[in-house]
């Protein structure tokens, strides 16, 4: 006769993850997602890269929207186009989300979540110190995913010939600091994102585990709360994403040197000045929010 099951309360809670294989099993599930999610990534680039620090109407509006982008991409570079790129972006989110995951779950081990605010607090930090970390992978992605034919191009061009190519010639131009050209950019947008989607997720989870709508299957659950996350990031992130972009994307002059704070402040400035002469042209501050938020919901 069999034995009847135990309740998992008498059990107790599950064995906490080790460490590295928590890192590492983070790192690779983001790897998988990057494989889908690249084309989206370019065009999300190329969109927040049109029009850059140029009023509207001066310029040659080449992408009007993510799908029409994807067929211009496809079209013109080829399905190969549309995964520019993917080497740079795998690395990125191999250790930027690696180190994220992993951190947030330390600070999940030693209690840190469990006071208030400290999921909010907890995600920003880890997303902070996974984007410091994985500034270069970043910046050389941008970089190749901007690049392509003249006729549709958009931003600066670095014609950069591979992954090892672009991370050499930037070493030998800026030196080891210009691997990290960008970094203040990418900082508050990851942590604002990771915040944001780390703890929208977990309340969402909670919420709809208990609201009974899907009782008994976790994976639905967990489908809609990314979902419901996927949309506070991309309302939160999308901002700070396109000065991320822009500042990564910015060439060099000569003398090694981009004029960052110039640029960081002509970007605001700009962005600011269109906000306040026209409400409605939010969309400024939130090209590729779309993109972002297919991307965040994979």
């Amino acid at each position: 006769m069999a034995s009847p099951a135990v309740p998992r309360s008498v059990l107790g809670p599950p064995p906490a993850v080790w460490p590295p294989l928590d890192f590492a099993l983070g790192a690779l599930a983001c790897c998988a997602a990057c494989v889908f999610t690249n084309p989206l990534e370019v065009v999300k680039t190329r969109l927040q890269l049109q029009g850059e620090l140029r009023a509207r109407g001066s310029y040659q509006i080449h992408y009007r929207g993510v799908l029409q982008a994807l067929l211009v991409v496809g079209r013109t570079d080829g399905l190969r186009g549309l995964q520019k790129g993917l080497s740079a972006g795998l690395i990125y989110q191999g250790v930027m989300n690696g180190v994220r995951l992993g951190s947030y779950s330390w600070c999940e081990a030693l209690g840190l979540t469990a006071f208030h605010g400290g999921s909010l607090l907890s995600g920003a930090g880890a997303g902070a110190l996974g984007a410091l970390i994985a500034s270069p992978a970043y910046l050389v992605k941008t970089h190749l995913q901007a690049q392509t034919v003249d006729t549709i191009a958009v931003g600066h061009q670095h014609n950069h010939l591979s992954v090892s190519d672009a991370f050499v010639t930037i070493y030998r131009r800026e030196g080891l600091s210009g691997l990290w050209r960008g970094v203040n950019g990418a900082v508050p947008r990851v942590m604002v994102g990771s915040a944001a989607q780390l703890a929208t997720f977990t309340s969402a989870k909670d919420r709809v585990s208990h609201s009974q709508w899907v009782s008994g299957n976790g994976w639905l659950t967990a489908l809609i709360a990314a979902a419901i996350s996927g949309v506070a990031v991309a309302i939160t992130m999308t901002p700070f994403d396109v000065i991320s972009t822009r500042l990564y994307n910015q060439p060099v002059d000569e003398s090694r040197k981009v004029s960052f704070k110039d640029r960081c402040l002509l970007e605001w400035s700009h962005l600011k000045t269109k906000v306040c002469e026209n409400l409605s042209r939010f969309h400024l501050l939130c090209r590729g929010a779309c993109t972002t938020d297919l991307q965040t919901a994979c």
